[in-house]
Order: structure tokens, then sequence, then C-alpha cells
């Protein structure tokens, strides 16, 4: 099945590979690449694969060997055994992580193929995800488990279906070889299976693949492993803007500066269009760090990444974020930042002063615009543009944030809303709306305090007398924002389920007012209103996702593999491959799990008196004490 796979490995061609071949960790200086070897797994098998993402490759379904077929996938894309083309390497680069450079990083876990040419002459890199050791595995083993893995595989297909910019991820491939991993860094280790994933992209060159040249950095004092290599740098930009830029190389192939201008102004757009995409479906990605950020604007490694759940504009997916620096509002001022760290890594051959100019010109204004385009979309605003349409925006996220709503069930609840609705409809409305907003229960477990009281009357007394001090344990913000959850956990504690409903109904009247007001707009500037309104309700049901990948789906998914059942897996990625259509046979999720030990009949009746949840559903009570790292 395998063996229609044409390689042509374009990159290792272009670019320096190391001459060394010791695959233990090491500085790598003077190349883009180094030659590996995946290390193999024992008992490979196939918890799922992508159709689609295979049918970039010119890999069809297979017929009646369809066993063989995932044998073959599982042999070949675990690593034990090598396609006939295939060069394994790892990528060399640098980043800045959480904002302070840190030096050599490079493909730790992650083996580039080959470049596999698809059936129209598209070029895809593949690469092994969790294959072994690579000089770029510093203390680390080059393994992923099965519950990375598994997220890593169904995200990248999920953001795909929603349409945006993204990596793909072919195959998901488990073994009986054990790691330890310490999930929560808190001393309880455990030992997971090994598990990878198979990844495709035009390419996974990032802007930290430009800053291997950069010299000892002021703060961390590290430097890239290539310093004073400028010659490396030009192939660079040669060979990522002649591959894939190549209009922009044909207008400007006489003049380099010019050239790596418009590069850096595509590549700036792109970015800001992707994030805008990101904030328009609740995606955070975690750890937006300059090697996690792709040179063509595609969407990049899926690490403790998340779909908002509650509205929260500073909700945090990833639970060593600290500081909250990739928090979900902050992503588009983050990915600008990270912009002028690649401005800075394309000195002397783009001038900074130019570079800079770009990023303010462009980035913000790209940004706000295709926000607004989407939100637009997602509205059901496809007849005017409007000035106030921001506002109405802000005032929708600002009523989902006081009344806990769930950012992509309310989305997608609108298009059902009624310009004329009489009264008892619109109440019926309200109802289906409320629901969609967080339960008194939830609120609680939302804004209950993190700090040990103790803890936190020490650390505002330590803010007082030595701020100096204090600055090494905390921060302001993270004060305050503890702060902020006694007062709100406290208000709380009165308020009744009565209460809350009422105060949710009326902020949602309030906005709905307006809503209806913009959407009239709409109908007195067209002829037939009734053909507006089909047009509205698909163009909003094309917009807004029914299907999202909620960390709670995911955990059910994880948790069926982890005891060697992989059909949720499949069924989860099948439901993804649509996620704006009702999916008939994909009503139900496993709402919890029985305790074990539990007796017989207490187990059913935990059966008869749990509802199974729709994929759809917000999450169960449950799902907010998972915690991803």
């Amino acid at each position: 099945w395998l063996g229609a796979l044409r390689f042509d490995n374009l990159a290792l061609r272009s670019l320096p590979v190391d001459a060394s071949e010791d695959a233990g960790p090491r500085a790598v200086p003077g190349a883009c690449f180094s030659r590996v070897r995946p290390s193999p797994l024992q008992n490979p098998r196939l918890v799922a694969m992508s159709l689609p993402a295979l049918a970039l490759l010119g890999l069809e379904e297979p017929a009646a060997e369809r066993e063989a077929a995932e044998a073959e996938a599982a042999l070949y894309f675990s690593g034990n055994r090598l396609l006939a083309g295939s060069e394994p390497a790892a990528h060399c680069y640098c980043g800045h992580q959480f904002g302070s450079f840190a030096g050599q990083l490079g493909d730790g876990a992650a083996m580039y193929l080959g470049e596999v040419l698809g059936p129209g002459g598209e070029r895809w890199e593949i690469q092994l995800k969790g294959a072994g050791l690579t000089p770029f595995s510093r203390q680390a083993d080059g393994r992923k488990v099965l519950r990375s893995s598994i997220r890593e595989f169904l995200c990248s297909e999920a953001m795909f279906h929603l349409g945006i910019p993204t990596t793909r991820a072919g195959t998901c491939v488990t073994s009986d070889s054990k790691v330890v991993r310490d999930i929560f860094y808190d001393g309880n280790p455990k030992s997971e299976r090994c598990t990878v994933v198979l990844r495709i992209a035009s390419t996974f060159i990032r802007f930290g693949s430009f800053e291997i040249f950069k010299p000892p950095d002021e703060y961390t004092g590290r430097k890239g492993p290539s310093v004073n290599r400028n010659d490396i740098r030009i192939q660079m930009l040669d060979y990522v803007i002649s591959t894939f830029y190549p209009e922009i190389q044909a207008a400007y192939s006489d003049n380099s500066v010019q050239r790596n201008a418009a590069f850096f102004k595509e590549i700036t757009k792109r970015t800001a269009r992707l994030v805008a995409e990101w904030q328009c479906v609740g995606f955070c990605h975690g750890v937006l760090n300059t090697d996690n950020m792709s040179i063509v604007g595609l969407t990049i490694d899926y690490g403790p990444f998340g779909f908002m759940d509650r509205y929260d504009p500073e909700h945090i997916c990833n639970g060593s974020d600290n500081t909250g620096r990739y928090a979900y509002n902050k992503q588009p001022e983050i990915c600008k930042w990270n912009l002028g760290k690649l401005a800075e890594a394309l000195v002397p051959e783009l001038p900074l002063e130019i570079s800079e100019l770009i990023l303010e010109e462009e980035y913000d204004a790209e940004f706000e615009k295709h926000y607004l385009q989407k939100m637009r979309k997602k509205l059901g605003l496809i007849q005017l543009e409007l000035e106030e349409d921001s506002k109405l925006v802000s005032e929708l996220l600002e009523t989902m944030h006081l009344t806990g709503g769930d950012f992509t069930n309310i989305f997608y609840l609108l298009s059902s809303f009624s310009v004329d609705s009489d009264p008892s409809q619109l109440e019926g409305f309200l109802e289906t709306l409320t629901s969609q907003c967080a339960s008194v229960e939830e609120l609680k477990v939302a804004f209950k305090p993190q700090m040990d009281p103790r803890q936190l009357s020490m650390m505002l007394m330590l803010a007082q007398s030595n701020p100096q001090l204090f600055a090494l344990f905390g921060t302001k913000a993270n004060i305050n924002k503890e702060l902020e959850r006694i007062e709100q956990f406290s208000k709380l504690q009165q308020l009744t389920a009565a209460d809350l409903l009422s105060r949710n109904k009326r902020h949602w009247k309030e906005w709905l007012e307006k809503y209806r007001v913009r959407l009239q707009k709409e109908i007195e500037s067209v002829g037939d209103a009734d053909a507006w309104n089909t047009h509205r309700v698909r163009v909003m049901n094309s917009n807004n996702p029914k299907y999202i990948l909620r960390n709670y789906i995911a955990q059910n998914a994880i948790e069926a593999a982890e005891n060697g059942d992989f059909s949720e897996v499949r069924n989860v990625l099948k439901l993804l491959e649509n996620p704006f259509q009702e999916a008939e046979g994909f009503r139900e999720v496993k709402e919890n799990t029985e305790e074990e030990g539990a007796s017989a009949t207490a187990a059913a009746c935990a059966q008869e008196t749990r509802s199974r949840l729709p994929y759809c559903s917000k999450p169960p009570l449950w799902a907010s004490e998972l915690c991803v790292t």
C-alpha cells in the first residue's frame, strides 16, 4: 500500500546537513539538519488513521486488504521500518520560550522522513513525532506517549476541517514499549505507552529556524549554534521563498531586500489571519514560543492546547503557564511579538527598520479586518458592513463573559434566532440560550480560590514590605486574580439558581434586542427577506461549528485507548471531519466512568441515572478538573 509513495527530498538538497552522525544530544553548528535513525518500538499497532490526510500523499483508502494496510502503516509509521526513498533527519532550530531566548532546541522527538510528491505534483514533508533520540533531545528520550499523541492527531485534523491552516496528521501508532512520565510534575510518575504520530505539512520550518544565527542573548547569555553564518541564513531565505512563496521570488528575483520584505509582509499577514481564526473558534495554542510558529502560517505543534468552553477572555489552557503569557486574549499580541523576533533573526538580509515598519503597518490592521469579517459571518451579517458591528461583537462577548456562556454553543444557537419572534418564542429562545450558560455549581468550581489563605496573606505582606523579593515568587496580576476569585466565590455562596437564571436572561435579552435591530437593517437592504434569511442561516451554520475537540471528549477517547479500545478515537475523528453538521450515530459521549470497585448494583444504578452527553454538550463538571501541561 505504501509502495506508491514517491519521495523527492528537496530540503536536504537545498540546506546544509550536519556531517556528524552522532545520535547523542549535542550542539549542531553550521547545519539545518542532522541525519538520524528512528528507534524501533515493540509490537506497533495502529490507533487510527486519517484517510483525508493520507490522500494528500496519494494514498487511497485500502479496499479489500484493510487489515494488511493497517499493519503496514503501523510498521512504517512507527519508525520500525524505513520507506524506500526516505532520509530521516532532525531539524535544527532555536527559540524564545516564554519570552526568553533558550538557545538550541531543534527536533528533540520529531524526525523528517522526506518529502512526498502528491497526486497533483504538490510536495508534502512527512514527519514522525515520537520516533526516538536525536541530537536535539537534550535530557529527554525522544518519545511521545498515547495521551499527547491522540490529542495532537485529533486536533490537527479537527483544525483542518474547521478551515484553519494547520499541519495534518496521517496516522497514530502505539506500542508495548513504555516510558515513565510525571504528567503534572508533582512527583507521581507513571509508565505510559510510546506512541508515534505521522505529521504532514508543506514544511515544518519555523520562526525559530532563523534564530540559529543569534549572537549571545543579552538576558540569558545563550546563543544560536550557527552565529556568524550569514551564508546559511541566505541559503534558508532562498529555499523558503523560492519553494513556498514562488510568486514573491518571481516578482523580486533581482532585488533580495525587496524580496525579503515582501516575504516578511506576507508571513506577517498570514500569521495575523491565522490568530484571528483561532480567536473566532475559541482555540488556545498554549505554547506560542517562536519555535512553535510556522514560517508558512500554519498552526503547528499541538501540545497543551485547548478549545475554550465557558467564555473567559483570560482563559489559560496550559497548566504550566503560570503567568498567563499565552492566555486566549494575549494570543494576537504574542504572535506579533514573535514576528518581531523573526524580524531580528532576518538581519542583515532584511534591515530592521524595514521589517519593523511592515509589522506596525500590517499586523494589527490585517488581524482586525479578518477577525471582524469572520465574526460578521458567525453572526450572519452578510449584507452590510457597518462600523457598529465591532461594538456588537464586543458586547456579545461581554454578555457571554457575564453569563458564563459556552463559546461554541452560543454562536451555534444564534442561527435559530428569529428577528420577528413573538414574546413566547423569544422566551423559548432565551431558555435555550441560558441553558448553555454556567450553572451555580460550575461557577463555584471556576472561581474556587486556588491559594491557601495563609500563603495569600504572606504574599500580600511581602508585596508591601519587599517588592523585589515578591517579584521572585509571584506577580501582582496573579494576586489580584486570586483576590477577585475569593470575592466572586463569596458572592456565589448566596446566589440561587433562580437568581442566576433571571440575571442571565436579562443580560441576553438586552443583547438580543441590539442584535435584532442590526439584523433588521440587513432585511431593509434586501428585496427578498426569506431568501436573505435562508442565506444567513447557511452562512452561520458553515462558520459556527457544532462539534469541537473539547478536552473531556479527548479525555474519554484517551482513557478508552489506554485500556486497549481505539474505537472512541476513531469515532471522534469521524465526528470532527464534519464539525458543522449534525452527525448521525454520533449523539452520545460517556459522561462519567464508574468508580473502580463499585458493586454491580451501584454500577447499574449509575448507568440508569447518568444521562449520556451529546458530543456537542458543554462539559460535565468533572471536566473542570482536567489539567493539561
